[in-house]
């Protein structure tokens, strides 16, 4: 029950963070924005975060979790609001800024809960179970959003998605006593680098990999709404393209365990990045949107299974008493992708004039990815 209750948390806030980016996407788009402009706001969401996420966790580490969820749902949802008080482009900015925060020391926070629960031989099952609360946000949110705009407006979608995470602030302080505090980490005596980190020649691989990964789901949800409303899609069947992608992710989950236990971590790797690669390189040639939704289902299942193994490779390569750093690097390393991509890749299409440039330069990263994952499963037998 206290891992539902974790769960149902992390749903009610992740719908509300993955909704209001298609949402301050499509305003932003129905503003007359750029593609480059959209880019900016997109990285917004994660230049904070990617320069706090370490801090975060040993400020969770000290005070615990629940002050920090409690912090973090009432700033995303008063974050989520602000475009529907002040429905002008600025405000798009601040939102960003503020919910891409919010929403970091809300994930690094139940992380750290999750990791709390249960034996070490219940981890692993425990974090499928929140993996798929992920997934259900990540399916939901852009379908609520879509719908939203369409029936009722942007502001009025920005007011709806800002309801969710305050829903599950009043559950926090209504049933706190079933919140789990986490345990504070037991800390060695020492100076200890994040460059020591770095030195580790697998923990570098996974990094690196865990990076690829994270730039293939980034551009995802930077690039589709912009591709979407270029081909003449309304608002609602971007949010139905989109929940493919999360249904996708979510049913390749449920899989996951039995896929695990019969192959290793780099032979899911490479065919993941293969799989990506490959739904990436044909997306500029299709505009129905069966087709949109089919590969938008591909992408998902291969972006979706390279995850959990990126997981199983960080702890099992971490140093002892070093595994919260290791996923504290690792948001670092997945906040620098949510901030540089979207401009790099938001300055392509403007100067391209289109998608076409930025969803093949994408498949060419992914393909060589998966290229040297196969490699690195040959040399280790």
């Amino acid at each position: 029950m206290r891992l539902a209750f974790v769960i149902l948390l992390t749903v009610l806030g992740h719908v509300g963070f993955v909704g209001s980016r298609v949402t301050v996407s499509l305003y932003a788009l129905h503003q007359q924005a750029s593609p480059l402009t959209v880019g900016v706001l997109m990285s917004l969401y994660a230049v904070v975060p990617m320069l706090l996420a370490v801090a975060a966790g040993r400020l969770i580490d000290r005070v615990g979790a629940l002050r920090p969820v409690a912090f973090a749902s009432a700033a995303l949802a008063a974050a989520i609001l602000l475009p529907f008080a002040w429905p002008e482009l600025p405000a798009l900015y601040l939102a960003a800024v503020v919910i891409g925060t919010a929403f970091m020391v809300q994930h690094v926070a139940l992380n750290h809960v999750v990791g709390a629960l249960g034996t070490p031989a219940e981890r692993a099952v425990n974090f499928s179970w929140f993996a798929l609360g992920f997934s259900i946000g990540g399916f939901l949110g852009p379908l609520l959003a879509g719908f939203a705009i369409d029936g009722l407006g942007h502001r009025a979608a920005f007011l709806l998605l800002a309801a969710l995470p305050a829903a599950g602030l009043a559950l926090l302080l209504w049933r706190r006593g079933a919140f789990p505090r986490g345990e504070a980490a037991r800390s060695e005596p020492g100076e200890r680098s994040v460059l020591d980190l770095l030195r580790e020649p697998r923990l570098r691989a996974a990094f690196v990999f865990s990076g690829l990964l994270a730039m293939g789901w980034d551009l995802y949800t930077f690039v589709i709404p912009i591709y979407g409303s270029r081909i003449g899609l309304s608002a609602s069947t971007i949010g139905i393209v989109m929940g493919s992608f999360a249904l996708a992710t979510f049913s390749v989950r449920l899989g996951m365990p039995a896929i695990a236990a019969r192959l290793r971590e780099w032979t899911v790797l490479a065919a993941a990045l293969a799989i990506s690669g490959a739904a990436y390189s044909l997306f500029p040639f299709v505009a129905q949107v069966p087709l949109l939704m089919a590969l938008s289902f591909l992408l998902g299942i291969g972006l979706g299974s390279g995850q959990p193994m990126i997981m199983s490779l960080l702890y099992a390569a971490s140093p002892p008493g070093r595994q919260g750093e290791v996923v504290g690097v690792r948001s670092t390393t997945l906040n620098a992708s949510h901030t540089f991509l979207p401009l790099a890749f938001g300055a392509l299409g403007t100067a391209a004039g289109g998608m076409g440039p930025v969803f093949w330069t994408m498949a060419a990263l992914l393909a060589c990815g998966g290229w040297f994952a196969h490699r690195r499963h040959r040399a280790a037998g």
